[in-house]
């Protein structure tokens, strides 16, 4: 339990046994105890509107009943320094901030650790994030949600759970059957044979022409030698291997990496397919109609019956999707998280209804919709690369704005909301870009610290924390209190906006030190002590919170 819980846990405890005191109502008859943030700091640390929930039970006018709490409350148990009725009968609670120096020595001995919690129990999760179709580059809506992905694994990870990062590759299917038929055609163009035509769904981008022509330099004719079959299947599997090694090595350059790579053909090399029509057929799920094979999903709350099996005998997209969830379930995860595009929003009713078919709790799949982004410079909407005059993908972003900019803009904003990405904002160098503010409140941190070392002073947890009193220093405090319980509600939540919120919200009160206070002065030995140790105290947490959306904490800038 982190320090913020246990101050919380201890006033409601002390609200209650104050309540009990004054005769006001019995243990059984006793409220939740509800504690409130004010949004005022005149209006103290916590609020509690526990004389209005008791005026029926105590019957008594609520401020009287403040009154009869007040006067039975024990301040010192609860760290209380001062107490105020308010109002109708609020009570507001002002803390005595000496607890909050306990802080930093446990920040300073904690160092990457600190924020860690044990929200998640140990739970065992899946979150499955980009899963692209190998046929092509990475585009914007990949890109955000493979920075989505990674950082909710990296705060899960912090808060507690046991986390696997899974990237399903649709090897299967049609659409591998258009790429082996595209890298084919660019093959035999490239040597030449100019009358062999591109098929009618292939793949015309820059990247297969490229395929056709590596191709034609590795092995000349030796293929054109071969059968249309072998030749075909070859170019199928060069053609998936290419883009796929492609695909993973601009993740890696993304910083996301992924534990596993889970291939669609398994399913069928492995026949779990076929085990799960069986399964579903078996528990009369399944019914034929008009030659194709259906799957009674209205059963378990979706619009319409779905098809499983077309009258051609091909599966639809479904069938494989069941059967790669039941692998999930056996491989012993208890919740799975899918990081889908907004266009597969209506998917979810259908796949949540496959899990409950399966034996499962539905509220085990979690789906996380990631919306449209809009690149934004010189206040228009950007369709097309300069250079390219193609979509702008996933590495031209970075390249052109920066990683950092690129994770921490793209984790800003809740996922399940439109990003309008301002590129000209992403590249300044000034306090409103925000990237840019909480990277210069780190590297403002790590230029004192090299000042102070000069002097031949270090941050120490056994200087006088006491003498931290100003309104800036218990801010920047209170915050640094904060962080276990952000992560552990950003994981629970599967909120890592609330991290990237924190990160800026800490910078700020940082700066706002750094304006109002001197931290090394010669006059005050004692007290540069003590807010060298609360710097770097703030140091760490903030690359701990910047390391959770793969942020970099830069020492200089």
């Amino acid at each position: 339990m982190n320090i913020v819980e246990k101050t919380e846990q201890k006033l409601k405890a002390e609200i209650a046994q104050a309540v009990v005191k004054a005769g006001l109502a019995t243990e059984e008859q006793l409220p939740e105890v509800v504690l409130e943030t004010p949004k005022e700091k005149a209006h103290g640390d916590y609020a509690t509107n526990m004389a209005m929930q008791l005026a029926r039970i105590a019957k008594k006018a609520p401020r009287q009943i403040a009154e009869d709490i007040v006067a039975n409350f024990d301040q010192s148990k609860a760290s209380i320094k001062n107490i105020e009725i308010a109002g109708p009968g609020f009570i507001n609670f002002f803390l005595d901030t000496a607890y909050l120096t306990d802080l930093i020595p446990t920040i300073l001995k904690d160092q990457e650790d600190y924020g860690k919690t044990n929200a998640g129990e140990g739970e065992k999760v899946q979150i499955e994030f980009v899963s692209a179709n190998p046929t092509g580059t990475l585009h914007l809506g990949h890109a955000r949600g493979a920075v989505f992905g990674d950082s909710l694994a990296n705060i899960m990870e912090k808060a507690g759970y046991e986390v696997q990062r899974e990237y399903y590759i649709n090897d299967a299917g049609n659409q591998m059957n258009h790429l082996a038929k595209s890298v084919e055609a660019r093959y035999m163009q490239a040597l030449g044979h100019t009358d062999f035509d591109m098929p009618e769904d292939g793949y015309h981008g820059k990247d297969i022409v490229e395929l056709g022509e590596k191709m034609a330099k590795e092995y000349g004719e030796k293929w054109v030698q071969e059968s249309e079959e072998a030749r075909v299947q070859f170019c199928r599997q060069y053609g998936l291997d290419f883009l796929l090694d492609r695909i993973k090595k601009d993740l890696e350059d993304y910083r996301v990496p992924f534990d596993n790579w889970f291939s669609e053909t398994s399913l069928y090399e492995e026949g779990k397919v076929q085990q799960t029509l069986d399964y579903l057929k078996e528990n009369d799920y399944l019914y034929e109609k008009d030659g194709a094979v259906w799957f009674k999903t209205t059963e378990f709350n979706d619009d319409k019956d779905r098809v499983l099996v077309k009258k051609d005998g091909n599966y639809t997209y479904l069938t494989p999707d069941i059967a790669y969830h039941q692998n999930k379930f056996d491989r012993g995860f208890d919740t799975l998280i899918n990081v889908w595009g907004a266009d597969h929003h209506g998917y979810i009713p259908r796949m949540k209804a496959a899990i409950e078919a399966l034996g499962y709790n539905p509220e085990q799949l979690e789906v996380s919709i990631i919306q449209m982004v809009n690149l934004i410079q010189d206040g228009e909407i950007v369709k097309m690369s300069k250079r390219t005059g193609k979509a702008v993908t996933m590495v031209e972003l970075a390249e052109e704005v920066g990683l950092d900019a690129v994770r921490y803009f793209f984790v800003m904003r809740s996922n399940d909301t439109h990003l309008d990405f301002d590129m000209d904002l992403a590249t300044s160098e000034s306090n409103e870009n925000p990237v840019y503010y909480v990277q210069y409140a780190h590297a403002r941190i790590c230029s004192m610290l090299r000042q102070a070392e000069e002097k031949g002073l270090e941050p120490n947890a056994q200087a006088d924390l006491n003498l931290l009193q100003s309104e800036k220093e218990i801010d920047l405090l209170k915050r640094l209190g904060e962080f276990p319980q952000i992560v552990g509600d950003s994981a629970v939540k599967r909120t890592p906006h609330r991290v990237t919120q924190y990160i800026y919200d800490l910078a700020s009160d940082l700066h706002s030190f750094y304006n109002a206070e001197k931290v090394i002065n010669s006059d005050q030995m004692e007290l540069s002590k003590a807010r060298l140790a609360l710097i770097e105290a703030v140091r760490i947490t903030l690359a701990n919170a910047m390391n959770l959306i793969g942020v970099h904490a830069p020492q200089k800038m």
